[in-house]
């Protein structure tokens, strides 16, 4: 792993998490209560022992800088670790990044002054996995792979919305179809197609190559199209192979305390590409609940980031009479550091850090972002609530779509979005 470099593609505009992305980059947005989405993928790679990462960034970056450098500032140069964040500098031309390939070609010069790289790894940084690199990478080098594709088993109905990858039996790429809409099944398996998760690796020597031969600007819908019948591209089923490692733990067997030795998935193969509300919105509830479909708890493959300093969340108000009922308490929901939950109820959402929710309010499946004060007697409903928001005593959000439509932007699934700022104190 010490000869693979990882590329975090962080430079797109984001349009369809707007108004999230009004102000931050998509990888920049909060995730879970106290993550960004970054974390997730920059924390895979360390799970995984990747240690040279660069970032690129484009559009809006200045949150996501601010939150690398405070945060993941955990590299040692001496051992030949790093994380690089490379701003665009124009150095093919008069233009910007122009799409994922694009901004590789951009910094092809980083790839070929660093002779210890063998491979190359790239990844998006909005998906929400726990992926182990380390067993893709060895996927791709047991079959002598020139490009690795990782996959997702998706049903075929569901796979018109993804980049769709035709295999033969011994999961061979055969071809690459961009949102088909009869999207070839997996070979034996009518009902579901295999979904590109936007995730290759290449041989670095490859890479360097197809970036100057070829003028494609993005890899899906350029480069990999292009590869097909000219170099070796295999697909990496992500779900079948994704595991940590061997496991051990100590469990009871007719009395007797044994050993029992399992291979450890990570999360059962979850992932989940945030590319607009709906699927943001989801992605945080599925945090939530007793068994979360996507677990920040886990110990085998933790989450990191950078930790600001608020005090413990504070619950009060226990008063429950038979005329009132004033009780501050939290239901299946993520609570950040610094919140303050006063004499209200909050059922199923993710609060981020130091929000208060006053008495007598509710809020029910929602997200709420970094130092929102909701009033007293306010309700909340299936909405995402962006920073530095008070909403006023008696505020009604998610109850009525169409009178939230005036206002506000409301997604195909009814999924209310509050802009940063637009209640002021």
């Amino acid at each position: 792993m010490a000869r693979i470099l990882a590329i975090i593609m962080a430079g797109g505009k984001g349009e369809r998490l707007s108004p999230l992305t009004r102000d931050r980059s998509k990888p920049s947005v909060p995730f879970g209560g106290t993550y960004r989405l970054v974390d997730i993928t920059l924390s895979n790679c360390i799970n995984s022992g990747i240690y040279k990462i660069m970032v690129l960034p484009q559009y809006k970056s200045q949150s996501l800088v601010d939150h690398l450098e405070a945060g993941w500032n955990i590299f040692s140069f001496a051992l030949g670790h790093y994380l690089r964040i490379v701003s665009p500098q124009m150095r093919l031309g008069e233009s910007w990044y122009r799409g994922t390939a694009d901004s590789v070609r951009h910094n092809a010069y980083l790839l070929e002054r660093d002779e210890s790289i063998s491979d190359v790894l790239i990844l998006s940084g909005d998906h929400v996995c726990k992926m182990n690199y380390n067993l893709f990478a060895r996927y791709h080098k047991r079959f002598g792979a020139d490009v690795t594709i990782s996959v997702v088993e998706v049903d075929r109905e569901q796979a018109k919305d993804y980049g769709v990858v035709q295999v033969n039996p011994e999961f061979s790429i055969q071809g690459f179809m961009e949102k088909p809409s009869n999207p070839p099944p997996i070979p034996g398996d009518e009902g579901h197609a295999l979904a590109s998760m936007g995730i290759y690796i290449f041989k670095k020597r490859v890479l360097l190559k197809i970036l100057k031969d070829m003028p494609g600007m993005d890899f899906g819908h350029d480069i990999i199209p292009a590869l097909l019948g000219r170099y070796k591209v295999r697909a990496y089923p992500y779900r079948a192979h994704n595991v940590i490692s061997d496991y051990t733990f100590v469990t009871k067997k007719n009395g007797q305390r044994v050993k029992v030795r399992t291979k450890c998935m990570p999360d059962s193969g979850y992932w989940r590409d945030v590319g607009n509300l709906d699927a943001y919105w989801n992605a945080n509830m599925d945090l939530c609940g007793t068994n979360p479909f996507f677990n920040l708890y886990g110990q085998l493959w933790p989450i990191r980031t950078y930790q600001r300093q608020f005090p413990p969340a504070k619950f009060v108000h226990s008063q429950e009479s038979f005329n009132s009922t004033r009780v501050g308490k939290a239901l299946d929901s993520l609570v950040g550091q610094g919140c303050i939950i006063s004499g209200a109820v909050v059922r199923n959402s993710v609060l981020s850090t130091n929000v208060v929710v006053q008495s007598w309010s509710e809020v029910d499946e929602s997200v709420i972002m970094d130092n929102v004060i909701i009033g007293r007697n306010c309700q909340v409903k299936k909405a995402i609530i962006d920073k530095q928001n008070h909403l006023p005593q008696g505020e009604k959000i998610g109850l009525n779509p169409l009178e939230d439509r005036k206002r506000f932007k409301v997604t195909e699934r009814g999924i209310t979005v509050v802009p940063k700022g637009y209640f002021k104190p």
